[in-house]
Parts: structure tokens; sequence; C-alpha cells
């Protein structure tokens, strides 16, 4: 049913809780937590966004953000467990242990021809700043999707709909509330954010949506290099890194990222393979609930480029395979640092990762053994496996290193041709010379 009052086109259509699925049981306990009080309190509170979305496609949500009328001192008022960030946005934290339930005090839009401290806006239309409040009817229309617009009323556990989003999370359709190019512009992180959608939900882009996105694919230039990390974190770590791929290449939107990469991936199909086969490998060990680290997906992207590069330093210096990999891992991830900033914590171990790869030809005597023992080896042997695949590497030698990992260590020292004596012996060490002791002068 609609709120009372004609031709407001703000106003919801108020789902009650009997014609909708979203129930408390969808709702981690933190977040009913921060709804509840807030609401007790006096203010209005709202689960929206992802959580509502997922609840509703019974996709069991894992983020759960809030958006209420109180201020965010108000709100850091209310829970000791609070801190406010950010300066784009001003932001309420609180914190149960690990998880963050992360509360936005409504806002309002500004008219472009109206100065306002708190809402500034760059060259290109991005918006800079965006800390001018107001009410929830305005809210909705700063929110990026229609099926990322619905709110979730604590008080009487309606979802209150003004964009149309239930109709289109039925569609499966993501489509941007206002007029795409305007509202691309004022944020081109969207474009990835339509792509994530796309990819996680198995929804189609609305065409409106697409147009603007093939026109304005450049403009994710102009976003800071460590907000796109964070996007990048997102994209490929949540299981659907195969498909994201793959959209963002149809937008122009990953040669942008990586544009290295882009470039080769366009030229070489083995190179391809390659991405592609890590993608599902990473797709299947986060269905698998096992680890994943960006690092490695970093190495699969740069591996091309970095190749060349290891090339060329050794046709101009001499140094080992190792050495000019680790080297060129090391210019390569250095040239990407103004597009997506990286973090030394995972550019470091990349280039080892990259680097230990020439020693897996090493399959006799002490240096093969010690290969076992290096603390990037799982990752190094992973990379490995996955060059096995395309023609890289001699499938022998991966069924020899795979082997080996589940073989005594007498049965090693037999794989990597190591005599059991010369396995058990110790260096001696030679006895120390004594000085001839002068007598002293009288």
């Amino acid at each position: 049913m609609k709120k009372s009052g004609k031709n407001n086109k703000n106003e919801p259509e108020i789902i009650a809780r009997p014609a909708h699925t979203v129930s408390r049981a969808d709702i981690s306990k933190s977040a009913l937590k921060v709804l509840y009080r807030l609401h007790k309190s006096g203010f209005q509170a709202f689960l929206v966004g992802g959580g509502v979305r997922d609840a509703l496609l019974n996709l069991h949500p894992k983020d759960f953000d809030i958006a209420t009328n109180a201020h965010p001192e108000e709100v850091r008022a209310l829970f000791g467990n609070c801190r406010l960030i950010g300066r784009r946005f001003r932001l309420a934290h609180v914190r149960f242990g690990r998880e963050v339930i992360e509360v936005a005090t409504f806002r309002a839009s500004v008219d472009e021809d109206e100065d306002h401290a708190d809402s500034v806006q760059d060259d290109h239309g991005r918006i800079l700043r965006d800390n001018v409040y107001g009410t929830i009817d305005e809210d909705v229309w700063r929110r990026d999707f229609t099926c990322n617009a619905l709110y979730y009323n604590i008080a009487d556990f309606s979802i209150w709909d003004y964009a149309g989003g239930v109709k289109d999370i039925e569609r499966r359709r993501l489509v941007l509330i206002g007029d795409p190019d305007k509202r691309l512009r004022e944020d081109p992180v969207r474009m990835l954010r339509a792509v994530r959608f796309a990819a996680k939900l198995d929804f189609s882009i609305d065409p409106s949506v697409s147009s603007a996105m093939h026109k304005l694919a450049d403009l994710l230039t102009s976003v800071p290099a460590a907000r796109l990390f964070d996007e990048f974190l997102k994209m490929f770590q949540a299981g659907y890194a195969e498909k994201t791929l793959e959209l963002l290449r149809e937008y122009r939107l990953f040669e942008q990222l990586f544009p290295q990469t882009s470039a080769a991936l366009d030229r070489d199909d083995t190179f391809l393979r390659f991405v592609q086969s890590a993608l599902v490998n990473t797709d299947h060990r986060v269905a698998a609930g096992k680890s994943i680290t960006p690092m490695f997906m970093l190495g699969v992207f740069f591996w091309a480029p970095v190749r060349e590069a290891a090339a060329t330093l050794r046709a101009r210096e001499k140094m080992s395979e190792s050495q000019s990999l680790a080297l060129a891992a090391w210019e390569i991830s250095g040239q990407h640092q103004a597009r997506i900033s990286i973090p030394k914590r995972f550019t470091g171990p990349m280039r080892e990762m990259i680097a230990l790869q020439p020693r897996f030809e090493v399959m006799s005597g002490r240096k093969g053994l010690n290969l076992l023992e290096h603390r990037r080896f799982r990752a190094a042997y992973d990379f490995m496996v996955l060059r096995a695949e395309i023609g890289e590497v001699d499938p022998e030698t991966a069924t020899f290193w795979t082997d080996v990992q589940e073989q005594s260590a007498e049965q090693r020292l037999e794989s990597f041709k190591i005599s059991v004596d010369s396995g058990s012996k110790k260096k001696r060490r030679r006895p120390r010379r004594r000085r001839a002791r002068t007598a002293s002068p009288s």
C-alpha cells in the first residue's frame, strides 16, 4: 500500500510483514541490537541495502547496514562501542567483536547551483564529500540501484520501497536510481558495483545503465587508487571472480585497473586460459570455505607482463631467472600503484611466489628438497600447477611435486636422489688453530 498523499513521488510502497519474506532470523544479532536501541531511543531505524536485497533472494545476507535519522554524534552517544569514520561520507561504526555494523544518517540532495560546505563535487561531477543530512524520503534518491534502496523498518517489520526495487529483484535486473549518466559521474565506482552485483546475483544490467557504462569507463582513473583496491577485493574474493572478469572486460573496466594485464589477455589466448583457470579455482575455494589471498590473484594477473619484463631484464643484464622474475614483479606492481594501490603486505609475498617458479625445475639434491620448507611453497606450488594446466610446465614436474608432499622423510630423500648416509651426516667443524703464545717483553 502507499503512504497517504497524492502525486508525491517520494511516497514509498510499504510492504507489510505478511507480504514479504525478510525475517529477523536473517539479521545478525548485533544489527538487531543497533536497530532496537535506535528505535527505543526515539529515532527511525532501518536495515537497508544488500542485507534486505539478499534476504529477499534467500541468499543468507552477511552485510548489515543501517540507515537512521540520528546524526553520527547521536549514534556515538548511544553506543560506547562506536567510532565515527570518514570525511567523504561521515559514518558510525558500531563494533561487536569482529563484526562491525555500519550506521549512516539519512542524506539529502543539494541543488547543483547551491554551494554547501558539506557537499562537494569535482569537475567531472564525482562526489568528493556528501554530509548533508535529510529524511528517508530524500535519502532513497541518493542510493545507487533500486534493489539496494529497500528499507526494512524495525518498528513494524515492513519494507519501504520507493523506487520499485522489489519488482526489479523479481525481474533480476540492475537499474540505477535517476539518470545513469549523472549517477555514474557522481561515483564511477558504481560501474564496478554494477558488475559485482550482476556477477553475484546473476542479474542483467539495465540497457540504460549498460549504455552509460560503455561511455564512462575512463572515469575510473579519477577514483583514488586505494578505493579501487578495496573494490578489487570485493570483486575477486566473493566467489564470482570468473563472471566478474568477463563483465569487466566487456565494459572496458578491467583495463582501467590492470592495463598491462588487459593488453596481454587480448593478444594471448594461453594467458587468458591461465587467468580463467585461476579464477575458477578461486571460486571453488570460496565455495568450499577455504582460505584465499589477494597476493595469489595479483600474481596471476601480473604473470604475463612480469614474464615479458623478466626476459627483457635478462637480455640486458646478467642475472638468474629467479632474480629477473623478482625484479620484474617489483617493477610491474609498482607501475600499477597509481591505478590500484596494492599494500606491501601483498606485493612482497607475490614477488616471492613468482620468483620461486624456476626452482620447481630442480628435482634432485638438497636445493630441490629445501624448496618444500619455503614459507611460500604452497602458493608457489598452486601457481605452478595452474601453469602446468596450460602447458607452461611439464605435467610430470607437477606430478612430482604433488607426490613428494605426501611422502615420508626417507621417501623424499630417495625422490630427490639424496643418499640416506649423506642425509644423516653432519658437517664436522674443523678445530680452531691455537695461536702460539709470544713471550711478553720484560
